[in-house]
């Protein structure tokens, strides 16, 4: 019985699917996040991610890309399957053991795991390749035992989630993202509410979420993300709440998912979505301006829009961007006396146009002032 099961026809050592050559046992990289998975790279330049359980396919292929990148997330967002990377799987891959187990069993225990290679055409390898490796000379076996061992989940129900939101208790929602990132299917069902309050308070709650799960699964985060955006282009998809979702999740996040941002400004031709799209351009460019910055002359014709919404929301866009070159334009609307309704910190407060106007060239002066004074320290600096 033993010799069948130690047959080579059921246990083999893991090989690169690429080239065949034997490949060593994944490790957890020196600047490893919690629950990252392990990586390893193979003579041919490939690289590769473990999946303990073969479930988590999509944070193994982005774990594995941004390691083939040198943990560059913008130079991973940017490439393209088959145009720049190629991709495999090796399954049934014991990480104990280092065996390959085809009858998904060894020693009492299920093996699922999988090893997703990613092999980064030449041209993009030459840039990466040489800090890949270093990072990977830097790293550490795996423990077993402790990276891999199952955590005990505390179940939640809809109506907890819910009522949570309603009340804008945000630290239990996020223990809850930590043990289950079903909590963002529950969440993004909130953006349908037919209370503005709710909508917005579980938009950005799910955006604290997400940030949250995407440490260890941004695989996931990135597929949630790409559904909201396949539902605003769908007209048979309900799309309420999904851009608001979308500010949210890469304002919490920009490093790993600003990659999203070209896909939010096709949106800016639709007038209908118009509103949105700034206020979730706002979100984001109150965290991150200089991801947005050079594309303000864009919004700042929309200053003078008939529609109250369009121009408030482009108020706090441009004064979140630091737009001086906007000044002229904002000072016309300080004296504008319509209203709009705008969601900050848990609440919904109105405000007029002529108050966000001020408040957004109050802004601008005070980055302006603050970068003169570091000019002007630089300069003593230099002189001394």
């Amino acid at each position: 019985m033993e010799g069948r099961f130690l047959g080579r026809d059921i246990i083999d050592k893991p090989t690169c699917p690429f080239c065949s050559a034997l490949i060593e046992q994944p490790k957890e990289l020196a600047t490893r996040m919690p629950h990252e998975m392990p990586v390893g790279r193979c003579d041919c330049g490939a690289v590769y991610a473990f999946d303990v359980t073969g479930h988590n396919l999509g944070s193994a292929m982005i774990d594995a890309l941004v390691f083939g990148c040198n943990g560059d997330w913008d130079l991973a967002w940017g490439l393209l399957p088959e145009e720049d990377y190629l991709e495999k799987m090796v399954e049934n891959y014991d990480i104990e053991s280092d065996l390959i187990v085809y009858g998904g069993v060894y020693e009492g225990r299920r093996i699922a795991g999988v090893l997703y290679f990613i092999r980064l055409h030449e041209d993009v390898r030459e840039v990466t390749e040489e800090g890949t490796q270093r990072q990977l000379h830097r790293a550490t076996p795996v423990q077993m035992g402790t990276s891999f061992k199952p955590r005990k989940r505390k179940s939640f129900s809809k109506k907890d989630v819910e009522k949570l939101v309603k009340d804008y208790r945000i630290e239990p929602l996020l223990q809850m993202a930590e043990q289950d990132k079903r909590i963002i299917r529950d969440l993004r069902r909130l953006l349908y509410s037919v209370d503005r309050l709710v909508r917005c308070r579980a938009s950005d709650i799910l955006g604290k979420a997400s940030a949250v799960i995407s440490q260890k699964d941004p695989g996931t985060i990135s597929k949630f993300l790409q559904g909201l955006l396949t539902s605003l282009s769908d007209s048979a998809a309900s799309s309420w709440g999904s851009l608001d979702a979308i500010g949210d999740i890469i304002a919490n996040s920009p490093k790993q998912f600003a990659g999203y941002l070209p896909q939010i400004y096709r949106f800016t031709n639709d007038r209908e979505l118009l509103p949105e799209v700034l206020r979730t351009l706002g979100k984001i460019a109150g965290v991150e301006p200089d991801l947005i910055r050079n594309k303000s002359y864009l919004f700042i014709p929309l200053l003078q829009d008939v529609e109250p919404e369009i121009r408030g929301y482009s108020i706090i866009l441009l004064g979140n961007l630091n737009a001086h070159e906007a000044k002229d334009d904002l000072k016309k609307l300080v004296k504008d006396s319509s209203k709009i309704e705008i969601y900050r910190d848990g609440d919904l407060e109105e405000r007029t146009i002529g108050r966000l106007a001020t408040e957004a060239l109050e802004r601008i002066k005070e980055h302006k002032d603050s970068r003169g004074q570091g000019d002007k320290d630089s300069s003593e600096m230099i002189k001394k």
